[in-house]
């Protein structure tokens, strides 16, 4: 069991992501994505901190490496500030359960930048894993159709989604991904509550700059105003930025990267229920076939 800590702490990021996303959906359609992305970080950051006071003995990280400050608030740039925006935005536009889909191309967008740059070697059944993840994904986006032409009948393959949408959701799984790969190198031996801690406090710089261009700190007392959406971000922030964050970097800590982003990369089966129940989604065979197939590429991690 010792030696499968970081698979463990992968599939529980999952878990709690599955949460987040239906949270942080609900919240947005109500009150903005990009008014969500700085509250769920400020209300994160403090659930993170009264823990790491208790567990560490440190309200702030104040302990870490100037490396791993640099890495760590980078990661949090990259991560939160773009890759999260753009996945906030993909929630409103597709909704969670596809934007979530897409995210699954995290996995070897991460696994090519940690062989780039973190050296690290995946197998071929790995990469056989990944692949089967990746025809999941475009069973679900990709449709065909026919169309007519003066030499008679053709099919077509479409787009069964906004393109837009479908393109900030991978700017999601890229954003995820680079965030990853920077953690990796910040984390090493240090505390991963910590390190969470650093890398929510660069997206809340982040986004106080954007708010602060944008001139839209207006948006954020407005937005406080709405109790139910309020209360939705707070369970998010809870099981997203406090513990989903923290649970990521336990597992990149004990187990590669690629991995690591792969099995949590589960999210599209497990939000399948909550989505239907809480969305009225209707879930058509293909679509669940897809996220069958995107996370049946996981076990091949575990055979």
């Amino acid at each position: 069991m010792n030696s499968h800590w970081g698979e463990i702490a992968a599939l529980m990021t999952a878990a709690f992501w599955t949460v987040t996303a239906i949270a942080f959906e609900a919240a947005s359609r109500k009150i903005g994505s990009l008014v969500v992305n700085l509250l769920r970080l400020c209300i994160g950051f403090s659930f993170l901190s009264v823990f790491t006071l208790i567990y560490r003995g440190y309200f702030l990280p104040v302990d870490a490496s100037p490396e791993a400050w640099i890495y760590l608030l980078l990661s949090g740039l990259i991560g939160f500030v773009i890759g999260d925006l753009c996945l906030f935005q993909a929630f409103v536009l597709i909704g969670a359960r596809i934007s979530m889909l897409i995210m699954a191309l995290a996995p070897p967008i991460t696994a090519l930048m940690s062989w780039i740059f973190l050296g690290e070697i995946l197998t071929f059944q790995n990469w056989v894993g990944m692949t089967i993840t990746m025809t999941g994904i475009a069973l679900v986006v990709l449709k065909r159709s026919e169309r007519s032409s003066q030499k008679g009948k053709f099919d077509l393959v479409r787009l069964s989604y906004p393109i837009v949408g479908i393109a900030l959701a991978l700017g999601g799984a890229v954003g995820q991904s680079a965030g990853l790969v920077l953690s990796k190198l910040g984390v090493k031996q240090y505390d991963a509550f910590a390190a969470s801690q650093i890398r929510i406090l660069a997206g809340i710089f982040g986004f106080a700059l954007l708010f602060t261009i944008l001139r839209r700190w207006r948006d954020i007392f407005i937005g406080l105003t709405f109790r139910k959406p309020i209360l939705q971000l707070t369970l998010g922030a809870f099981f997203g930025p406090f513990l989903g964050v923290s649970f990521s970097l336990v597992a990149i800590k004990y187990t590669h990267t690629g991995i690591a982003a792969t099995l949590m990369s589960v999210v599209p089966v497990l939000i399948i229920v909550p989505s239907v129940l809480f969305f009225k989604e209707k879930v058509t065979f293909k679509e669940v076939i897809g996220a069958i197939l995107a996370v049946g590429g996981v076990a091949l991690f575990f055979l």
